[in-house]
């Protein structure tokens, strides 16, 4: 012990020599960095850096490796499974400093960022070339946390997540080497696809500092829809029958009705309390249009009600601010609680009968959970609102979620399919991978050997 005290001295003696004041063991500093958005219990770090360039972060972590100190990368705090929560302390690397769009290449459709850029930074900076970065979380979360944990949202059922849209990293190894992953070239047959290697490794490999990705052109035309079912059955559906089609769709999301009328109230809206879809078009007018009516017509046929599009942004605006306030809706229904968010992601074909049991299991529990969900693509979420403090809700929340993974798990599907494991969904891993996890375990051990990146995180070492 008293050689781990005098490692973490040392350490924050030679990171003060680098940085200067950009070194905190400040208590309010460190709070801010012990936590992400869920419900995890916060741990403080021991010091908070704040670099201001890949080769100061490169520094910083070989230091770090001397006195086998822990290192975290920090980008906005927004993660849902404990991703950034240090809880073996040691040195939180905040990137706020490294907040720069480095080059745009607009015939190439991509760009180069730092890692702190958030998406809507990066879509303010670019508007004006008519040209957009479409993954969207929801959170205005950093492009390097996105790309750290493999996220999506909304608009993945057309463009992808983060795994399809990044093409190429810059990222300092737990011994300090900086490495640049791949070229700009949309394909590439030459040699082991690191890219993809360190997307959705959650910073236990590395940290990223520079993150290159895919653009595209702003749509002629967008429209968003709202339909409300007779059932949870008929909207889900709906969205499977509309994906089979091939109708391109840019976003397809279903609120359930708990989660409607926490919407309603939060967001000043007037939709029926029912089971609902959001949807949004992207393309020509005409190819919106007939995108629209054809959905309405499925819509129909599955006991939808009003069918009701729209072209106007102010209107679209209004909608989507709604849907990604969903968190802040569902916190609101139980005053002074937590929200204990989770997801899972199945083929789209299992997709009605898992939301169904899921339903009926939530139908049988004393807590809510409203359930949201980009179920164009398999993916759903339920927000279990909880008093931290009472065993019994945690107890039957942690019940509610393994039956919900160990049930997507038996259809085939992901026990995540864009938190990330973290801390949360570790017991997860081994259960959907097998002995894959004995892989990621090496390679693991290879990058960092002495387990100072991130640790604790995805799988125990």
């Amino acid at each position: 012990m008293v050689a781990v005290t005098q490692n973490l001295e040392n350490t924050i003696d030679e990171l003060r020599t680098l940085l200067g004041d950009r070194v905190s063991t400040n208590k309010t500093v460190r709070d801010t960095h012990s936590r992400d958005e869920s419900w995890h219990h916060p741990r403080q770090p021991d010091a908070v850096v704040f670099p201001t360039s890949t080769e100061e972060v490169s520094d910083i972590v070989r230091v770090c490796a001397q006195y086998n100190t822990p290192v975290v990368a920090y980008g906005t705090g927004t993660g849902l499974e404990g991703n950034v929560v240090p809880h073996r302390g040691g040195v939180v690397v905040d990137l706020e400093n490294m907040n720069e769009v480095l080059r745009v290449n607009p015939a190439d459709l991509d760009c180069t960022v730092q890692a702190r850029v958030t998406r809507k930074q990066l879509n303010e900076y670019i508007r004006d070339q008519g040209i957009f970065f479409p993954i969207d979380p929801g959170a205005d979360a950093s492009l390097g946390g996105m790309a750290a944990t493999r996220a999506s949202g909304t608009n993945a059922v057309r463009y992808g997540t983060m795994r399809e849209n990044v093409l190429g990293l810059t990222v300092v190894l737990a011994d300090g080497r900086i490495i640049r992953t791949s070229k700009r070239a949309r394909k590439s047959a030459a040699g082991y696809d690191l890219t993809r290697l360190f997307v959705g490794s959650e910073g236990t490999l590395g940290i990223i500092t520079e993150v290159t990705l895919r653009l595209y052109g702003v749509p002629e035309a967008m429209a968003s829809a709202v339909c409300s079912f007779e059932s949870i059955k008929g909207a889900v559906d709906t969205v499977i029958q509309t994906i089979q089609l091939g109708i391109p769709v840019a976003r397809i999301e279903l609120l359930d009705d708990v989660q409607m009328d926490a919407v309603n109230k939060y967001s000043d809206l007037t939709y029926p309390v029912k089971d609902t879809l959001f949807i949004e078009f992207h393309g020509t007018d005409n190819g919106v249009t007939e995108q629209a009516e054809l959905l309405q017509s499925i819509a129909s046929e599955n006991n939808g009600g009003e069918f009701k599009w729209t072209t106007k942004p102010e209107e679209r605006t209004k909608l989507w601010a709604a849907r990604h306030d969903v968190t802040y809706a569902t916190k609101s229904i139980r005053p002074g609680c937590e929200i204990w968010a989770t997801d899972v992601c199945v083929p789209i074909s299992s997709l009605t009968d898992c939301i169904l049991e899921t339903k009926k299991d939530l139908d049988e529990s004393f807590l809510i959970a409203p359930l949201v969900g980009h179920v164009g693509d398999g993916n759903f979420h339920l927000g279990f609102v909880i008093d931290r403090e009472n065993p019994k809700e945690l107890a039957e929340a942690e019940r509610l979620n393994e039956r919900l993974v160990m049930r997507a798990l038996a259809m085939d599907g992901t026990c995540t399919g864009e938190h990330g494991i973290g801390i949360g969904k570790m017991k997860f891993l081994t259960a959907e991978h097998g002995d894959a996890v004995a892989v990621m375990r090496q390679i693991k051990k290879a990058l960092d050997p002495s387990n100072i990146m991130n640790p604790g995180k995805i799988f125990s070492i």
